[in-house]
């Protein structure tokens, strides 16, 4: 339910995870009551995802059938048009005990280019998307629970295959500290496709509709030691029936108050050069970071 822009080029090089969410221009207004609290996100212009391009990350290009980087570089049109390519998102949440409840809605466009324009160049599809969450404590930890319906508006029937199908979206986890300053956190997720059956008719003749449910599973551990001046986590995405996925390894040390040193690695791997994460495995990559807070 989280469609705010992501830097996926600085994730999947190792910078920090607090980068992962990239900046945008926006006002939000939030309103408290007594039943329920709502919070409004508005973004007068249209802010995409820092996708993977081929300028720094290589991927699998559809069109060239093909792992391309620099030589097939996507350039998008981008919604860009003030107050008309606009977005518009809200959460209505409240407390149940422990539990948090909320729902959710946004109105904007895909976040990357997942559609094609009439002369075949990459485009953001128009969407919308309602959802809803819930938190809370249990078995000694904390158990989440995410659903969000991706409402394709620009194809509801599923019959372009231009244009991405609608989607149901779903997470459960759950994260437990395990043992004193090792904490455990795993995750299931799920991708569905509303309207498969149209789009693999709508297809020409055998061309890849992919799979109907894309099934992840991640697991992180995080070990603090040192009187918590090392942090060290592992990070894996892996999805069964697709046969990919990332390891994300980790070490920081804090030096002082105000410097601290960082490595570790980004493997990815794959069956296929065209799944999610299988057409990054020439991305694989180890990084190294000195960071100073002020």
């Amino acid at each position: 339910n989280d469609l705010f822009p992501k830097d996926f080029v600085s994730f999947f090089n190792g910078r920090d995870v607090e980068y992962l969410k990239a900046p945008s221009d926006a006002v939000r207004v939030s309103l408290f009551g007594d039943a329920a609290n709502l919070e409004l996100v508005y973004t007068p212009r249209f802010y995409p995802d820092r996708f993977v391009s081929g300028e720094r990350l290589s991927y699998y290009n559809p069109a060239l059938g093909r792992v391309a980087g620099d030589d097939a570089v996507i350039s998008p049109s981008v919604p860009d048009e003030w107050f008309t390519d606009d977005e518009l998102a809200a959460r209505l949440y409240r407390n149940v005990g422990a539990w948090e409840l909320a729902a959710y809605t946004y109105r904007g466009f895909w976040k990357s280019p997942r559609g094609l324009g009439p002369a075949g160049g990459f485009v953001f599809p128009e969407l919308s998307v309602h959802g809803a969450s819930l938190r809370g404590p249990a078995a000694g930890g904390i158990v989440s629970a995410e659903i969000a319906y991706y409402d394709s508006r620009e194809d509801r029937a599923g019959t372009d295959p231009r244009v991405p199908n609608s989607e149901w979206r779903t997470l459960i986890g759950f994260e437990r500290e395990m043992l004193p300053e090792f904490t455990v956190g795993a995750q299931y997720y799920t991708e569905t496709s509303d309207d498969f059956e149209a789009l693999r008719a709508a297809l020409p003749p055998g061309a890849d509709a992919g799979a109907r449910i894309r099934h992840t599973l991640t697991m992180r551990l995080t070990k603090l030691a040192m009187n918590q001046r090392l942090t060290l986590s592992a990070f894996n995405f892996w999805s069964p029936n697709v046969d990919d996925g990332h390891l994300r390894l980790k070490a920081g040390y804090k030096l002082t108050d105000a410097w601290r040193v960082e490595g570790g690695a980004n493997v990815f791997y794959g069956a296929d050069n065209d799944s999610f994460f299988g057409q990054f495995q020439d991305n694989s990559n180890i990084f190294f970071a000195v960071r100073r807070g002020f």
